[in-house]
């Protein structure tokens, strides 16, 4: 019986060699005859492609879109400018940046009886996220499958979705809190008109720049689910819309991109820091996951964290002071309650205090991640479905024996 470790390792080494960064070395044939290989849990630890979207690398607390430190470019680069680099490959030039930020906002203005359609939907249907999986068809309703397109024709198709999504989630918003439906302005920043629509105001300049940095610092980051699940749906050439669903469905899931709105409300439930030992000792316990800690990827600090951190201290006040204090407790428990385990603060904890001092409730947490998402998993499309080849792996049948024929 081989143990789990050494099918890890059979994984790296026989299946794909990367280096740490990322790029690849030559990758072996494996043929039909080759015995399986096991993957551990989760598929932890195994590449199984190849990108040049950008990676992250855990153990040094650094992530990167293309060539660039992403962190860097959250704290000064604009939304729209990193969307050009993910998708056009290069940080644009001040005559391509404004034609790209024209583009967007023209897109993100959808036609009003698309708008009283999603508005429909979102009266009968609860989840914002499958209020979004029912409107993408209608944002493309000429889609064709990916695997019939030109590269140019794939581009403007995630763009056109990309642009749409902050529309449909805030009109989902507007019917939540029975308002008139919220309408795009192509004059405003793609961040900017996200939260005057989902807030119903007009936000400052600091709630603006809050947002802004969330979404940059959380477009792309590896291979994670909802990647993952977007480059396997388009991997059998389907349409846009299809791929990008899977990337929103597997995003509203509370271990991915529910995370911050429970991570704030962990912290409403502590109330005084005082309280945070008493709290967390039993959960602990009973091996419950404590939202916005613990990474599968960092075993350094989480530098989106360390970011979203900034952003929350430029605020100020009770909350963020309280926050901190709250963290500071939750991490010398863990040091104290698993000695041999390294866990860090993820993005989640502080996303949670940024998005609600930026004006937005918790229950619109998930839309904003699904706003900056769908830029990187719109990337992660387009590259996949210029190499393509269909995502097939193998499973280990482990039930009862089958019956002789």
């Amino acid at each position: 019986m081989i143990d789990e470790s050494t099918l890890t390792k059979s994984i790296l080494i026989n299946v794909v060699m990367g280096r740490h960064d990322g790029s690849m070395l030559d990758r072996p044939t494996v043929t039909p005859s080759d015995a399986p290989i096991v993957a551990p849990p989760g598929l932890k630890g195994v590449i199984v492609t190849d990108t040049a979207v950008g990676s992250v690398r855990g153990d040094e607390g650094f992530f990167h879109y293309r060539q660039y430190d992403a962190g860097a470019l959250a704290r000064n680069t604009a939304i729209e400018d990193i969307w050009h680099l993910l998708i056009v490959g290069h940080l644009p030039d001040d005559r391509e940046a404004v034609a790209f930020r024209q583009r967007i906002g023209a897109k993100r203005v959808v036609a009003p009886e698309t708008l009283e359609l999603v508005a429909d939907l979102a009266r009968r249907v609860q989840p914002p996220h499958l209020v979004l999986q029912a409107a993408l068809p209608l944002l493309l309703p000429d889609a064709r499958p990916t695997l019939d397109l030109e590269h140019e024709q794939r581009v403007d198709d995630v763009l056109t979705i990309g642009a749409a999504v902050p529309t449909v989630l805030a009109v989902v918003r507007s019917v939540r809190e029975g308002r008139p439906l919220s309408a795009a302005d192509p004059g405003r920043g793609h961040a900017a008109d996200w939260l005057a629509m989902a807030s119903d105001r007009r936000p400052s300049e600091q709630q603006v720049r809050a947002v802004e940095t969330y979404l940059a610092a959380t477009v792309d980051h590896g291979l994670n689910a909802s990647t993952f699940a977007t480059r396997v749906v388009t991997s059998t050439g389907a349409d846009a819309a299809g791929a990008l669903g899977a990337g929103v469905a597997a995003l509203a899931g509370p271990l991915h991109g529910g995370a911050p709105a429970r991570a704030l409300g962990m912290i409403d439930e502590i109330g005084d820091p005082a309280a945070t030992e008493a709290w967390l000792t039993p959960r602990l316990e009973r091996g419950e996951k404590i939202m916005g800690f613990g990474h599968a990827v960092y075993r350094a600090d989480d530098p989106r964290s360390t970011l979203m951190r900034e952003v929350a201290l430029g605020f100020g006040g009770p909350l963020v002071e309280r926050a901190i204090e709250i963290e500071r407790r939750i991490l010398r428990q863990f040091r104290a309650f698993k000695p041999d385990a390294v866990i860090v603060t993820n993005v989640e904890f502080y996303a949670g205090i940024v998005l609600h001092l930026a004006g937005l409730p918790p229950d619109a947490f998930t839309s904003c991640f699904t706003v900056s998402r769908v830029i990187g998993w719109g990337a992660h499309l387009v590259e996949q479905a210029a190499d393509n080849k269909i995502v097939r792996p193998s499973s280990r049948y482990v039930g009862p024996a089958p019956l002789a024929a």
